[in-house]
């Protein structure tokens, strides 16, 4: 969520930066802007909604050419989104842009007024720019204030500050959220953005900068305020995420998921073993069991895989929801392989449970889809996901390929604990082999979603219910219509359902049933029958009939539950989508939520 872009240079500054935004949209956002500066004089635009709105009265201004600028797209935290709460936020000759959480706001803010100073926001971000003009009308110092400013500042953030004090410099800091900066191509650029994308092919050098890290830039250099930095090498390959002729990012995503995974397996799925070049046997020495912290979709992932570290590698299985484990006082074992998942690598609650972790000195491991992210730098081991971009909100092949590597993690280990015989080893991965296949969108089972969504537009809820790695799978098909469509759904057990939720069955509760041949298929049956006999509207998702169906969608009759949990996955996620489509709903951004969660 938000996104920071910055420049020094000899081009069009404002093209950069709105081409730098654009590229920044798929983490969610809900206004944006930008301040540019040239001979100490600062323009500045802010527009509510999509980067769009803010071209537009960009266009309608008189430009001059500007040396410098930053620029911001806005998740709201703190204050509604308005024009006023938008970055950048405003001093007296001073702007700054922010990612995160200033924690200690409200006691600075208060100590502010109290000194005259006037906020006309309501975020937590313009106390930055108001306490950095505080400190530098007293000692006169642009870079000593600076840092006196972050030294009071408390929590995760990024920052780029720009000053009619200093106008050819950007003052930048990292702590918590991922903040980059990057030697352009051409001799005096400097550009600085909050993930690789805005900066790839027009830098070559970059620092991933590590927290508590920042410094000031200009044409001519780069002052870091500590030696704890490095330069690399940045991606030269762009991989833009065009639709292709589908009508939405998240289409295209669900459609790419059979290539993904069969990217993801490349190199890992051998003949006749599973092989992780990232990792080794020595992993597990001294581990009785794993612990996996994750958020949203990861966690769903992560949850799936615990039935698997448990029935195939014999290892202690717990997953937390990672907001949660930051706080309940954890006990950390050094027994304990520590386990994250996230898409972006930088998902706020999951990070700071991964510290927790290194702090107890426990072994680490990520999985994730974005080398270089904070947790890839963090982590002991990092495997990674290769679903490529995924700009849709709603995460879809980030889910499948987490699920697969979990999968293979869990016959990885089994093979080195010896927890597993050769003819179910083999078996487990004949049934991998076929899963890139198995999430082949087949038009037929499209239209089939497309054509019943119309029935399910209204009522006053979902019930989405399964067994065993189907309750997980039930909990993200729940997931996934709460999230683009805006319909109230909850995933279950479906052994739960008599434990209290089944007192909402009625013809407007509609129920949809993952019902899997290869797992569990009688007890689930019994379930699904005790709500239709409640009046519950049923849909099931099964190979196999199901006389007491509302309305069904009929899979393959296939061999592993596995494979039927990867199609009835692709049921649900083309369910959900065109039932937000008949709704008329932002598919690729739904409302409130952002892609990249780099805050509690």
């Amino acid at each position: 969520m938000c996104g920071i872009v910055g420049y020094i240079g000899k081009k069009d500054t404002t093209k950069f930066i709105l081409e730098g935004l654009r590229e920044l949209e798929y983490r969610g956002y809900d206004s944006a802007g930008m301040a540019l500066l040239n001979d100490e004089k600062i323009d500045v635009f802010k527009a509510l909604g999509k980067l769009v709105n803010l071209e537009d009265k960009i266009k309608k201004a008189t430009l001059g050419d500007y040396t410098l600028g930053i620029g911001h797209t806005r998740w709201a935290t703190h204050g509604k989104p308005t024009e006023l709460n938008a970055h950048p936020h405003l001093g007296e000759y001073s702007y700054v842009v922010h990612n995160g959480i200033i924690e200690n706001y409200k006691e600075i803010k208060d100590e502010l007024i109290e000194k005259g100073v006037k906020f006309i926001s309501q975020t937590d971000t313009e106390v930055i720019v108001h306490l950095f003009e505080n400190y530098n009308n007293k000692i006169n110092d642009t870079a000593q204030a600076f840092k006196n400013t972050i030294s009071r500042l408390k929590g995760a953030f990024s920052i780029l500050l720009i000053s009619k004090a200093a106008p050819n410099k950007i003052f930048f800091f990292k702590n918590g959220s991922p903040l980059i900066v990057a030697r352009g191509k051409e001799e005096g650029e400097v550009m600085f953005a909050s993930s690789d994308a805005p900066l790839i092919g027009l830098a070559d050098d970059v620092v991933y900068l590590e927290d508590q890290v920042g410094g000031i830039a200009s044409a001519s250099s780069i002052e870091f305020l500590n030696d704890n930095y490095s330069w690399s090498r940045l991606p030269t390959s762009k991989q833009f995420a065009q639709k292709d002729g589908f009508r939405f990012f998240m289409e295209k995503e669900i459609y790419e998921q059979s290539d993904v995974v069969s990217d993801c397996m490349i190199g890992r799925l051998k003949d006749k073993e599973i092989n992780f070049d990232e990792i080794d046997s020595s992993i597990l020495e001294g581990i009785k069991e794993i612990k996996i912290c994750a958020c949203g979709t990861s966690f769903h992932a992560a949850i799936t895989s615990s039935y698997l570290f448990e029935r195939l590698s014999k290892i202690k299985c717990n997953v937390e929801v990672a907001s949660e484990f930051r706080y309940k006082d954890p006990l950390l074992t050094k027994d304990t392989l520590f386990v994250v998942i996230s898409q972006s690598g930088e998902t706020a609650d999951t990070l700071e449970a991964l510290k927790m972790a290194k702090k107890a000195g426990l072994k680490s491991l990520v999985i994730c889809n974005v080398n270089n992210s904070s947790m890839t730098r963090l982590a002991d081991y990092t495997i990674l996901t290769r679903a490529g971009i995924e700009k849709g909100v709603a995460s879809t092949k980030a889910f499948s390929t987490q699920t697969v590597v979990l999968w293979m993690l869990s016959l990885y280990f089994a093979k080195i604990k010896g927890s597993i015989d050769e003819q179910t080893l083999q078996k487990e991965l004949k049934a991998l082999r076929e899963v890139p296949k198995t999430l082949i969108v087949e038009s037929k089972l499209h239209e089939k979603c497309r054509r019943l969504s119309k029935r399910y537009l209204h009522g006053h809820g979902f019930f989405f219910i399964g067994r065993d790695v189907f309750y997980p799978l039930a909990l993200e098909g729940a997931l996934k219509l709460k999230e683009i469509s805006y319909l109230h759904a909850e995933g279950y057990p479906a052994g739960e359902m008599k434990h209290g939720p089944i007192a909402l069955a009625d013809p407007e509760l509609f129920t949809i049933a993952l019902m899997p041949e290869n797992m569990l298929y009688d007890k689930i049956k019994s379930n699904v029958e005790e709500l239709s006999a409640r009046d519950s509207t049923i849909c099931t998702i099964s190979p196999l009939d199901f006389e007491l169906s509302d309305d069904f969608i009929k899979t393959q009759k296939l061999e592993h539950y596995m494979l039927e949990f990867f199609e009835m996955l692709v049921v649900l996620q083309l369910l959900s989508m065109e039932i937000s489509i008949r709704l008329g709903n932002d598919v690729d951004m739904p409302r409130n939520l952002a892609k990249s969660v780099t805050v509690e």
